[in-house]
């Protein structure tokens, strides 16, 4: 990594850990920094602070940086495989296909009724129907790009697989009751405060298998940059290449999205935001830069979130489009044509 952005990265990382804190520290209940130290690893004297901070702010702050980096990962993949600004991690439908798993779970319970409806719909039921949604549009994608040479081509068929998608969820919708609905609504929030160690630790195992493909796919990507034509004149293998990012992104949107809902925005202004304060297009550098930011720019939404003192907390989905989204115009106008 070249050295003049050390200072830079070192100055990112103490922002994370100071955003980090400060998402602990506050909610309804404001723990003083020393404090949250000190809960952190059970040295507290005040043992419901320990307690608030060891089994909910802690592992909903650690959601928040596994959600923020996952997802402005997921987007810079997206955007430089198909050289489009304006491309998100859930292009391919991934997170159409979440979507339909879980209509189908608790929209399409109804079908079914009574007492096998109430054990249908759980915690885990709608993890595991969200992921097996996103592994089937990710099955059908794959299929698909096997066969088609052009990226643009998967790009406008993820489109159409969302659309699909987005369908069948309206009939489901039609048919519902209206809790039946509110739960789905609900759902579509976002949540970063439901999960448990154990899912965490689940969680962060896929969310590192994806990674782990994202890290050994930096020289393609750099390479996608040249053009496709460019990129098989000096022996990338084109398929295999697509492929591995492809799996990647689905990998961390997929699973970003079952355990914590459809997050807009994030993978879509991330990346934009990363490149205009580092100028560069090498993604030895940019992976980094973008983990750091989707951490830290989620830590400040999920913060703004809580309504600090306050016992309401608003949707996690909202806060990041509202800041998401004028974000994506400011750059627009702005510089008028997007860095790749």
């Amino acid at each position: 990594m070249n050295s003049k952005y050390t200072y830079t990265f070192l100055a990112l990382s103490i922002v994370l850990l100071i955003s980090m804190l400060g998402n602990i520290s506050l909610g309804s209940v404001t723990i003083p920094i020393t404090d949250v130290f000190a809960s952190i690893f059970g040295t507290s004297e005040n043992e419901s602070w320990q307690y608030i901070v060891q089994n909910y702010r802690l592992p909903k702050a650690l959601t928040a940086i596994l959600v923020g980096s996952g997802l402005g990962i997921s987007g810079l993949l997206m955007q430089t495989l198909f050289r489009n600004p304006l491309a998100g991690p859930f292009v391919l439908g991934i997170s159409s296909g979440a979507s339909l798993g879980v209509a189908l779970v608790i929209l399409g319970s109804g079908i079914f009724g009574g007492t096998f409806a109430i054990v249908l719909i759980s915690k885990w039921s709608i993890v595991v129907a969200a992921s097996l949604g996103s592994f089937l549009v990710l099955l059908a994608v794959v299929l698909v790009s096997s066969k088609v040479r052009d990226t643009m081509a998967i790009l406008i068929i993820g489109l159409m697989f969302g659309s699909i998608t987005a369908a069948v969820v309206s009939v489901l919708s039609y048919f519902s009751s209206a809790e039946q609905l509110q739960q789905y609504i609900f759902w579509g929030f976002g949540s970063l405060g439901n999960l448990s160690w154990n899912e965490l630790l689940i969680f962060f195992c896929i969310y590192c298998l994806g990674l782990l493909l994202t890290l050994f796919s930096i020289k393609a990507l750099n390479t996608f940059l040249l053009g496709e034509n460019y990129a098989k004149s000096l022996g990338l293998d084109i398929k295999k290449s697509r492929f591995i990012i492809i799996l990647a992104t689905s990998l961390l949107a997929g699973t970003i999205t079952a355990f914590a809902g459809p997050i807009a925005f994030i993978g879509l202004a991330i990346p934009h935001l990363t490149k205009q304060l580092f100028h560069t297009s090498n993604h030895k550098v940019l992976l980094p830069a973008v983990f750091l930011f989707g951490a830290i720019l989620m830590l400040i939404c999920d913060s703004i979130a809580q309504l600090p003192t306050s016992d309401y907390t608003l949707p996690i989905n909202a806060i990041t489009s509202l800041i998401g989204a004028p974000v994506v115009v400011w750059l627009l106008v702005r510089q008028r044509k997007m860095m790749f």
